[in-house]
């Protein structure tokens, strides 16, 4: 008898990713967060050299934040029609742009207004980069296709923000803000010849954002995102005074050790997120609460900052990636952009308010009580990932009818998201 062939012979090659295209959206991701969250590491030297407070050059964060999280829905609602490509390529010739006027800027006023251009772009950008990737991989590969993409964040993080500090400390702080700006041209023509251009909805096909708002998980996630960005932005804002209190010259050890612990946290999430997506948010949540708490209690020794701080950025490395799954999960990939566009909006709320909050602790107490500030909203995302049992679990996608409102949210959940849509969106199809 002929030898039968074995299983897995029989099954079809797994389509290959197409990496040119994922690791051109994965350096879009990279050239936002460096654009993003620079300021933070460059405190001092911003401050001197635009005759402002520290609280004032990290108020730069809170302003970039402040416009993205107003601009992510109107945004995208207004840019549903266009090709993705085209909204793709404009909002990084903004950013080129925004760092270029920032760069050059020798006044307080008109960098804080470069900012919030370079808010609007970021805000455009991340409610769609997770849509791309998942349109661009089979369903079984959405979940490391979008971890691929997300870790531009972690390389931002362990790379991207270090090395902006350490070149500013070389070349000055304008430099710092140009690399990103000449690195947002180059990808523009990336973005052209390696990533697919996909079509913009149909004006006829276009569902309201209400009702995405209002699928089961969906509020929970955005809910859940707010209360992580807010404490975590109330601490990374300030990194050079929290390592000044423990006694280092600068923040960029710390940064660089935040960083490089980001890679073990999104390799560790690409494994985990298709199968045990819940399990790996609570994990994450729970490690970071811990850090905030070792923070507090011990930060003033070097190697206690550093080793919090390693595990911070480890549970951290993966959360957009496990969040922005579920919200994909939830929304499917056709409304992708219009589900992730509201949570850049809570996203950018969190880093705005997070940051916000950590001037003004830094203006008016002492560094000492920013971790205190962040532990209980850090407490306060994993009570609402425990009690969220949906998340983690994939449900079926809208549909064109009335019956895809049977299931919805708890009634305060659903306000939280419901508050963020447009209130011109129209009546369920």
């Amino acid at each position: 008898m002929p030898i039968a062939p074995e299983r897995d012979a029989l099954k079809p090659p797994a389509p290959k990713l197409p990496l040119s295209g994922l690791l051109a959206l994965f350096t879009a991701a990279f050239t936002a967060v460096t654009t993003e969250l620079l300021p933070g590491g460059l405190l001092p030297l911003m401050s001197a050299s635009l005759q402002v407070s520290q609280g004032h050059i990290g108020f730069l964060v809170t302003g970039y934040a402040a416009a993205s999280f107003l601009s992510a829905i109107p945004l995208t609602a207004a840019l549903r029609g266009l090709p993705r490509r085209t909204v793709l390529v404009g909002a990084l010739t903004g950013f080129a742009l925004c760092n270029t006027v920032t760069a050059l800027s020798s006044s307080y006023a008109l960098t804080f207004g470069a900012r919030l251009l370079a808010g609007a772009m970021g805000g455009t950008l991340w409610a769609m980069l997770a849509g791309y990737a998942a349109r661009m991989v089979p369903a079984e590969r959405r979940g490391r296709a979008i971890a691929i993409v997300l870790a531009g964040i972690t390389v931002a993080l362990c790379l991207g923000i270090p090395a902006g500090t350490a070149l500013a400390e070389v070349l000055g702080w304008r430099a710092a803000f140009a690399a990103p700006a000449v690195l947002a041209v180059v990808l523009v023509a990336w973005v052209v010849r390696k990533v697919p251009d996909f079509p913009g909805e149909a004006a006829a096909d276009r569902v309201p954002l209400r009702r995405i708002a209002a699928l089961p998980s969906i509020p929970a996630v955005l809910l859940i995102t707010l209360l992580l960005l807010l404490g975590h932005q109330t601490m990374y804002t300030y990194m050079s005074p929290l390592a000044e209190r423990a006694g280092l010259a600068d923040a960029t050890l710390v940064l660089f050790v935040f960083g490089i612990s980001t890679v073990a946290g999104i390799w560790t999430v690409g494994v985990l997120v298709d199968r045990h997506l819940r399990p790996t948010l609570l994990t994450a949540l729970a490690l970071i609460a811990a850090a905030m708490l070792a923070i507090g209690l011990f930060g003033r020794a070097p190697a206690a900052l550093l080793i919090a701080t390693a595990a911070w950025g480890a549970a951290f490395g993966g959360a957009p990636t496990v969040l922005q799954t579920a919200l994909v999960d939830f929304s499917g990939p056709a409304h992708a952009d219009v589900a992730t566009s509201m949570q850049a909006t809570v996203y950018n709320i969190g880093i705005a308010g997070g940051s916000f909050t950590g001037g003004i602790v830094l203006e008016r107490t002492v560094v000492g009580d920013l971790p205190w500030t962040a532990l209980p909203l850090i407490a306060a995302a994993l009570a609402a990932t425990g009690a969220a049992r949906r998340i983690g679990h994939r449900t079926a996608r809208i549909k064109s009818g009335p019956e895809s409102a049977r299931s919805q949210p708890s009634p305060l959940l659903h306000l939280c998201a419901v508050g963020l849509t447009s209130e011109h969106d129209g009546p369920p199809r």
